[in-house]
C-alpha cells in the first residue's frame, strides 16, 4: 500500500464565503474518484483546519501500489478535478508519497 498525502495553501485573494466554496469544490471533486481510478482504495479531504495548522486542505489517500499512485496522477478523471477545482485556487502544495507494508 502507499499513502500519497497533500497539503494545499489556497491563494491569498479568497476570503469567507468564496474560500467555502473552494474548499467544497475540492473536497467534492477529489473525494468523488473513489471507485472511479484503479487501485485507489481510500480518499479523504479535510477542510476545516485548527487553528494552529498551517495550510488550508488536506488530501489523505490510500492507493494499492506504487504504479497505482503513477496511475492516479494521470487518470482523466483526476486531471479533471485537479485542473478544475484545485490548481486554480491553490498558492502552495506540499506532498509526501510513501509506502506502507
Amino acid at each position: 500500500m502507499v499513502k500519497h498525502i497533500i497539503l494545499w495553501n489556497l491563494k491569498d485573494e479568497l476570503e469567507g464565503v468564496k474560500k467555502e466554496e473552494v474548499k467544497k469544490g475540492i473536497k467534492n471533486a477529489l473525494e468523488s474518484l473513489q471507485g472511479k481510478v484503479p487501485g485507489l482504495v481510500e480518499i479523504k479531504v479535510e477542510t476545516n483546519p485548527l487553528p494552529s495548522s498551517n495550510c488550508d486542505v488536506m488530501l489523505y489517500s490510500v492507493l494499492e501500489s506504487e504504479e497505482a499512485l503513477k496511475g492516479y496522477a494521470v487518470h482523466p478523471d483526476h486531471v479533471e478535478a485537479a485542473n478544475t477545482f484545485v490548481r486554480p485556487f491553490t498558492k502552495t502544495r506540499t506532498c509526501m508519497d510513501f509506502e506502507v507494508k
